[in-house]
């Protein structure tokens, strides 16, 4: 009986009920380590392990850890969620708060133990760890001579991000190879300004239609999406507005078309998500968290979720268990997604979409792709970003306004200046999943 109910287990939930660590760990590459943190009721544990150790190294925080790092998420979640009242109050911390959470988590400390050889890196965040841009942690914290090196640029071959070890294993199974047919969800609320301009750009790296199917504004509701057969297509990109429901996580959406509704519509817990006393959604025309789970993705390589609020999820579950867009696309059937951490800006997300993208092409692995697109924009002085507008235009035949657009969107800076330097810009998406592409 209990035979019986293993393999029916297996069957139905395949996730983690046949993992073995020592299996995995051997099919890991000599060149990847993988860093996961664990929150007791007493203390911050961090464990490290590559193919070759035998067991796992165990780092352990300091009580007195535990207190500031709980003292620095209050404030953090404090001053994010406090956004519309203080803008920039969050954004403009930001930066200083990603050198105390360094310190706070030993991160200087961490990296040590990792061998030199290892130059991809991937992190298993737990609970409140998954809403926080780990990768853009510095790691010379203690330091403070100089411009910080932060933890994407110690690992050249890119950092990516996993819920679990058992769902890192699930997606490395999924051999999919092809990278030509887009499937693309393209601005349904129709108020996002440089969405338009982001997804007309990508779909001329895939083929033409009918290998390329996109829903553009009003076209983008759910009754199409509904309609679509999405197992036929290798990319998935959704480029709207996104919210996470930190009540209800498995209320949280991707917005699609016809989904906003009056402020003064009856109210229903179960199908309205009133966002604001502005904003009503009905849940019945969004993509929610439930709806994503029963997608079929058997030939998606990726999904790609270029909205607000994707990569959030329920940090108050005390189980291990992961709710959010990520996983489940990853359940769906997808072995990678990528996603973000908090409200975005439009024209950075843009920009970077556009080189993420590009750079899958030369190609590269998923995660050093998206990596290379973020230090890119947190580098580029604006003369570089109009230099490589215009280069994108003739490789692309664009239109003029592509080059118009930045410039007039950038003519406050000097040209000579980095725009997008603050992590805020750069640093809320995470490549999450298959680490390898």
């Amino acid at each position: 009986m209990r035979k019986q109910r293993n393999d029916l287990q297996y069957q139905y939930l395949p996730i983690g009920s046949s993992f073995n660590f020592e299996q995995f760990k051997n099919n890991l590459d000599d060149h990847t380590a993988i860093v996961e943190f664990y929150i007791t009721w007493d203390k911050l544990l961090t464990f490290i392990f590559t193919r070759e150790t035998q067991q796992p190294i165990v780092w352990q925080s300091e009580p007195q850890d535990l207190d500031k790092f709980v003292n620095w998420k209050d404030e953090y979640l404090r001053d994010y969620k406090a956004d519309k009242i203080n803008k920039n109050n969050w954004q403009n911390d930001l930066s200083n708060r990603l050198d105390e959470l360094a310190d706070i988590l030993s991160i200087d400390d961490i990296i040590k133990q990792i061998p030199e050889r290892c130059d991809r890196l991937i992190l298993i965040p737990h609970q409140v760890l998954h809403l926080l841009p780990l990768h853009a942690l510095p790691i010379t914290s203690k330091q403070g001579e100089g411009k910080s090196k932060i933890i994407m640029e110690q690992f050249p071959a890119g950092v990516s991000y996993a819920p679990s070890c058992q769902l890192l294993q699930l997606a490395q199974t999924r051999k999919r190879p092809d990278f030509t047919h887009l499937f693309a969800v393209q601005n349904p609320s129709a108020d996002l300004v440089y969405t338009n301009l982001e997804v007309e750009v990508i779909k001329g790296y895939f083929n033409s239609p009918p290998d390329t199917e996109v829903l553009v504004e009003n076209a983008a509701t759910k009754a199409a999406i509904d309609s679509q057969v999405l197992n036929t297509f290798h990319v998935v990109h959704f480029s709207c507005h996104g919210y996470f429901n930190y009540q209800e996580p498995r209320k949280s959406a991707l917005i699609l078309a016809n989904a906003q509704k009056p402020a003064s519509a009856e109210p229903n817990s179960e199908r309205y998500l009133r966002i604001s006393e502005e904003e009503v959604f009905d849940l019945e025309q969004c993509l929610t968290i439930d709806e994503v789970f029963e997608l079929q993705l058997e030939q998606c390589r990726l999904v790609t979720l270029s909205a607000c609020e994707t990569g959030l999820i329920d940090y108050t579950n005390i189980s291990d268990e992961y709710v959010g867009l990520p996983s489940g696309f990853l359940v769906a059937g997808s072995p990678a997604v990528v996603s973000s951490l908090w409200k975005v800006n439009d024209l950075s997300t843009a920009l970077l979409m556009i080189k993420f993208y590009h750079n899958l092409l030369k190609p590269m692995s998923l995660a050093l792709a998206l990596n290379q697109a973020q230090l890119w924009l947190r580098d580029a002085t604006v003369q570089e970003l109009l230099d490589w507008a215009e280069e994108l235009t003739k490789q692309l035949n664009l239109e003029n306004n592509f080059k118009e657009k930045i410039k007039k969107e950038l003519r406050f800076f000097k040209s000579e200046e980095t725009p997008f330097y603050s992590p805020f810009y750069w640093a809320a998406y995470c490549a999450i999943g298959k680490y390898y592409f």
